[in-house]
């Protein structure tokens, strides 16, 4: 016992995974062993996993095995042929149908090495081969790559160093390349695919230390922007993406998401985004280039958004088998009147209105920058109007909060939520109303400790086990406590990015999960975990970088260009971050910052080209 080593490590890359195995014999006398690997495909397709059930499926193929290698496949319902070809190195002494077996004699302090390579292929495309060393060497080189045109952060605190490394290496193998530019896939394992809410949540997160991201994500929902009306799909004109799928069930329209429009705040998101990446680049060009999507998007809000021509967006699916709830709180149960029950639709969510209004704002500044003055001036009074009705109808003085949502009879559903801090985010909250909603979200009730939950305790709907009423999600925490930030409630910040710190310390590997169980913290005890949780997920990953950049204040100003800090704090257990690469316009930026007593001090380490700092106090 205790004397053969199995080491083993997996790439992914180019379709294929590579599996490296090295045996060593630490042992005083030689061994004999004996190493089996079993193997098998059934070809289910996601949604059969999660539990649909199908009424036909295609047909497996007889496996085909070669002296070192075995080939599975299945023809699909969708005329798709699908295959596995695992190859093994060196041969293995017997393969057949489903297990490959080696037999060999390692001497003492010997070692063997075996590798197997497991490609995916598709309608016979042929998948480019590599060997193990070649595969490694390509990621490290395309890790390099990435990493040379990306704001980099260190901090003095080991566990959060671990935090930040851990959430860039789970993006970065998140993001995939499409021929638009780089796409951060939702999550694994249910959501490995596009979506346009997640997609533009996660690059606005990290559009402060890497934009290109975000340059990705928009062209990559330009091209696949709805064109019609279609209610199977939940389609409207100028409506952005709420998901993709290109497995068999989606090509057959088994399910309507191979191209899938039903989330009401993808539209105005995606708005608000192109807004952004023009604030942190100045990239005008690119923006003149998406400008027709952009006042497609706009002109969404105003035709198909407003259902019943009351000022606020609002949904209603049309799809028979579509989301009935089309906000980010996607359950079916997730929105709801304070006895519990579901409202009739058409549904006004209340962040919704604060995305339309932000969409607004930004749209104005995009369509003056693109020379259409008499659009800017028109979204400018629309966001003032939109803004002062919203906070006239949504505000609840007796819950110290805004109300979840408006139902189709115009009726307030009358509950506390963490939906009510994304309207910080976007600013059309006022500023008193603000404080005393910040307050509301921060109270046990809400704040659990860990995080702000999504339906705080003593609504009739909380359960901190369900999904998303009473759930912790580290990215809806990260936009409240942006939120926080533009209203320079850095008390309440800290405490978020503390909270969710000490969430992630006790998680493995340091990686917050999608979601996790609104429990209160107690003393010595971890965060109770949501079992079928995504992990990674490309928004919790970037939590992060949201937080770190609401706790700076962190700006950027396209017109200078300048970097803005306001009110810039850090949490006490962190003396200083330092970011490096920060590339500004043409201008590069290394900086330190070190906490104070009172505020953070920030030092230039090094500048390269016109960019200036400000510093707000």
């Amino acid at each position: 016992m205790g004397t053969v080593h199995v080491f083993r490590s997996k790439i992914l890359t180019e379709k294929i995974c590579h599996d490296h195995f090295r045996i060593v014999n630490y042992g005083r006398s030689e061994v004999e062993l004996t190493l089996s690997f079993t193997f098998g495909a059934d070809y289910y397709d996601i949604f059969e996993v999660r539990g649909t059930t199908r009424k036909r499926r295609g047909k497996q193929q007889p496996p085909i095995a070669t002296d070192s290698a075995i080939r599975l496949g299945y023809r699909g319902l969708d005329l798709v042929n699908r295959a596995t070809a695992i190859n093994f190195s060196p041969a293995p002494d017997t393969i057949d149908k489903a297990t490959a077996t080696y037999r060999f004699i390692l001497p003492v302090h010997e070692e063997k090495e075996l590798f197997l390579t497991i490609s995916c292929e598709y309608d016979n495309h042929p998948v480019p081969h590599l060997e193990y060393g070649q595969a490694l060497d390509q990621n490290r080189r395309h890790a390099s790559t990435l990493q040379e045109k990306t704001t980099e952060i260190s901090t003095s605190h080991e566990q959060l160093n671990e935090w930040i490394f851990r959430s860039t290496t789970d993006l970065r193998m998140l993001t995939t390349t499409t021929r638009f530019g780089r796409y951060p896939y939702a999550g694994v394992p249910w959501f490995s695919t596009p979506f346009g809410r997640d997609g533009i949540i996660t690059a606005l997160q990290c559009l402060w230390i890497d934009p290109r991201m975000a340059r990705g994500v928009l062209a990559f929902l330009s091209d696949r922007q709805a064109e019609e009306v279609n209610d199977e799909q939940d389609a409207e004109p100028g409506k952005i993406l709420h998901e993709t799928r290109t497995g068999e069930m989606a090509a057959l329209d088994e399910i309507p998401f191979r191209n899938y429009y039903g989330s009401v705040d993808s539209t105005p998101l995606y708005i608000i985004l192109a807004g952004a990446y023009y604030e942190r680049t100045g990239d005008a060009y690119f923006i003149r280039q998406i400008w027709p999507n952009i006042f497609k998007a706009l002109t969404w809000l105003e035709k198909y958004g407003d259902k019943d021509g009351d000022g606020f967006v609002e949904y209603a699916h049309k799809s028979s088998r579509g989301i009935l709830q089309q906000g980010w709180k996607d359950s079916n149960d997730s929105v709801f009147h304070a006895d519990g029950q579901i409202p009739d639709g058409p549904i006004a969510l209340c962040e919704v209105q604060g995305y339309a209004y932000q969409a607004k704002v930004a749209g104005a500044r995009l369509a003056a920058m693109v020379g259409n003055s008499q659009l800017a001036e028109r979204l400018t009074g629309q966001a003032a109007e939109l803004k002062k009705k919203f906070n006239e109808v949504f505000w609840c003085e007796d819950l110290e909060s805004y109300a979840l949502a408006l139902d189709g009879n115009k009726s307030l559903c009358r509950v506390r939520s963490s939906n009510v801090g994304h309207l910080l985010f976007s600013g059309i909250a006022t500023k008193e109303y603000a404080e005393r909603a910040a307050r509301t979200l921060m109270s046990g009730d809400s704040f659990s400790g860990w995080g702000i939950r999504t339906i705080p305790h003593g609504e009739s709907r909380y359960n901190p086990m369900s999904y998303h009423n009473g759930s912790i999600w580290p990215h809806d925490n990260s936009m409240i406590a942006m939120g926080f930030a533009n209203y320079f409630l850095k008390d309440e910040t800290i405490r978020i990015f503390n909270g969710l710190f000490n969430a992630a310390v006790m998680f493995d590997l340091h990686r917050l999960p999608e979601l996790f169980c609104g429990f209160p913290k107690m003393p010595g005890q971890a965060p109770t975990a949501y079992p079928v949780a995504c992990s990674p997920q490309a928004w919790a990953s970037g939590t992060v970088f949201s937080l770190l950049q609401a706790c700076l204040g962190l700006t950027f100003s396209s017109e200078k260009p300048q970097v803005q800090f306001h009110h810039p704090q850090l949490p006490e257990y962190i003396d200083f971050v330092r970011i490096s690469n920060m590339q500004v316009g043409n201008g590069l930026l290394d900086l330190s910052l070190r906490r104070h007593t009172h505020d953070v001090g920030i030092n230039v380490i090094r500048k390269q080209g016109n960019v200036e700092i400000a510093v707000i106090v």
